[in-house]
């Protein structure tokens, strides 16, 4: 897939079907993207699980951080992405062991791993690079 460009229709079907989202990166300073990113898909009705090693325990916007991907007692639809396109690779890694894979990885603004994405998208995985569903849900709003 060329990861270039998106369809309008390909982000506006993941937006829609998507329902729990693992926020990895996820902080507990407001003013970082990851917490207002969380904030918005709390309010859009999606379930949010933050997951961030060093807060692992401690509760974001009502929701309990777990520290991996791995910790998450349910199936998880999208992995959202809010860690430096370095770390991608070895998230990757510890993604695709998990039992029940998710439908979609989404890598944040400035997020972008080809042969991440290439990885998962061999293991029957969407993936969406260098955008943020925060501004695509609205941008999309006519496809909901």
């Amino acid at each position: 897939m060329n990861h270039d460009q998106y369809d309008d229709a390909y982000l506006a079907d993941i937006l829609k079907t998507v329902k729990t989202v693992a926020v990895v990166g996820a902080s507990l300073n407001p003013s970082r993207p990851s917490h207002g990113v969380s904030a918005f898909l709390l309010a859009k009705g999606y379930h949010v699980i933050p997951v961030n090693p060093g807060q692992a325990g401690k509760v974001i916007l009502g929701q309990t951080v777990v520290a991996r991907l791995a910790d998450i007692a349910e199936p998880v639809d999208m992995v959202d992405v809010f860690r430096a396109s370095a770390h991608v690779g070895a998230l990757m890694d510890e993604l695709l062991a998990l039992e029940a894979l998710p439908k979609v990885v989404w890598m944040q603004l400035g997020v972008r791993d080809d042969a991440a994405a290439a990885r998962a998208e061999a293991a029957g995985i969407k993936v969406v690079m260098n955008r943020c569903p925060a501004m695509e849900y609205p941008r999309l709003r006519h496809f909901f």
